[in-house]
């Protein structure tokens, strides 16, 4: 998936065993995160560091979406222990995964291993990518998003 593709549509469970669909956020900006695994180190400091930025993101008119391999109730786990204020959306069978090609082979202790490769989408309110994070460092990853968000929408406006 590149800038300007249009996002890929996708239906899944949310953290609570609820819908979820992407159009459900058509008009709005979404932060759309790919993330390994819930409750991983790496994982965790991405997700609070979301959740630390929340009010900021929601602010400015986005909604962020976190998806990862997790069945629902992994997710809830997750969402729980950490207070988390978004939607976590389950894609256990890997679908939405694939839609957006972030199953890469990784390297796991020497080892070839296909994962998710931890990325983040930008979609803007007319359902097309407006910008892809790659390789992201889980660590002021939710401030790098923020200032993408707040000049994108300048340039919008």
């Amino acid at each position: 998936m590149e800038t300007n593709d249009k996002a890929p549509e996708f239906t899944s469970l949310d953290q609570n065993g609820e819908q979820v669909a992407l159009k459900d956020y058509k008009g709005k900006w979404v932060v759309l995160y790919f993330y390994p695994r819930a409750d991983t180190p790496g994982c965790t400091i991405e997700a609070c560091s979301f959740r630390d930025s929340f009010k900021r993101v929601e602010k400015i008119g986005a909604v962020v979406l976190g998806v990862s391999p997790d069945t629902p109730k992994a997710q809830k786990k997750f969402e729980e222990k950490f207070d988390l204020p978004f939607t976590l959306v389950a894609d256990a069978d890997k679908t939405i995964c694939n839609a957006y090609g972030v199953i890469q082979e990784k390297n796991m202790y020497g080892k070839k291993v296909m994962g998710v490769a931890r990325t983040t989408f930008i979609i803007g309110p007319n359902g097309r990518i407006r910008h892809v994070f790659r390789k992201v460092k889980p660590e002021g990853h939710a401030e790098e998003v923020l200032e993408y968000l707040k000049e994108a929408q300048k340039s919008v406006a």
